[in-house]
């Protein structure tokens, strides 16, 4: 990365931080006024860290991640794209996440919130290397804020930029690895009632059964034709995060339990117990974008407090319920 990758940014330092992190990879940090902070990698536009105004870390990432092209990190939120998992004939989730990406100067105009003051944006472009492995040319522009509650948002925006009037296809995944307390004491909702097709067993279509999903064992699933609202609640910590999506139907939940997790290098034996991912995600219909033709996904992740209340986890019941004392 060249010495100038700064040069032309007027964002307010007081909100904005580049610096270096791990081994020396370039990391941007984002800061609001309350406390609230996440910090982000320029190797995979990588989002690996988001605290609350307590300090608290609401993001997973291994003690074993390897912070070291061309190794992708494992926690945060990776971005998979253009292709999701082994859905394809590219290396599992695709490249971005194993890229440097450059800050996008001069993005298109974006509709955001003029509260928000602690933001990058990011770009990545098909490099001649990538050509030759997925033959496309695209940008994709990834805009990153932190907003002044906490909230934690995501944007993206890819762009087919061929010149030989070729249409591509992709997958793509925000692969979100939040932080939890005891995966056995947490619950997800939202996706109840829903079709999902289980990875582990070939992909087959199955409709879940349980009112929340809940985890005893491994978990590999991608539910379709989500809502746009997802909620999972770390019970033992009595907080629920709330995730929001837009242009992402599909959702996959993934814990990899402790058989599976002794097989991933750079994952702790015990770390699934601390993890779980939920990633808004379009897998099941591909996108096609025609030359010129453009895609915009979003995620907004926040937290609220929550406890049972009445069998329900609905985040806004739960704060009510802590709010006036009736858990």
């Amino acid at each position: 990365m060249s010495v100038d990758w700064r040069r032309g940014m007027s964002l307010e330092t007081k909100y904005v931080e580049f610096c270096k992190g791990i081994n020396g990879l370039d990391k941007i940090i984002l800061r609001e006024v309350r406390g609230c902070s996440a910090e982000v990698y320029l190797y995979g536009g990588h989002v690996t860290s988001w605290k609350n105004e307590h300090g608290e870390e609401l993001l997973f990432v291994s003690s074993k991640a390897i912070f070291k092209p061309p190794k992708a990190i494992r926690g945060g939120i990776p971005i998979c794209y253009p292709q999701f998992s082994n859905l394809g004939s590219l290396e599992p989730h695709g490249f971005a996440r194993t890229r440097f990406w450059t800050v996008d100067n001069d993005p298109p105009p974006f509709p955001t919130n003029s509260s928000n003051k602690a933001f990058i944006d990011l770009i990545l472009k098909h490099s001649e290397e990538d050509v030759k492995i997925w033959p496309h040319r695209y940008e994709f522009r990834l805009r990153i804020t932190l907003g002044p509650g906490g909230d934690l948002m995501l944007t993206s925006r890819v762009r087919n930029t061929n010149t030989d009037g070729k249409s591509f296809t992709f997958t793509f995944a925000y692969h979100t690895y939040f932080h939890v307390t005891d995966i056995s004491e947490v619950r997800v909702e939202g996706l109840e009632t829903l079709d999902y097709l289980d990875n582990l067993k070939n992909r087959e279509r199955f409709t879940e059964q349980g009112d929340a999903i809940v985890f005893e064992s491994e978990v590999d699933k991608v539910y379709l034709s989500t809502p746009t609202k997802i909620a999972i609640l770390d019970h033992e910590r009595k907080r629920t995060f709330e995730l929001r999506k837009d242009g992402l139907p599909d959702a996959v939940v993934w814990n990899p339990w402790d058989k599976k997790a002794k097989t991933i290098p750079d994952l702790g034996d015990d770390e699934y117990k601390h993890m779980l991912c939920v990633e808004a995600a379009c897998v099941e219909k591909p996108i096609t974008l025609k030359p010129g033709e453009e895609w915009r996904g979003r995620q907004e992740l926040s937290t609220v407090p929550s406890s049972y209340c009445s069998g329900q986890l609905d985040p806004q019941t739960a704060f009510l319920c802590d709010k006036f004392g009736l858990a």
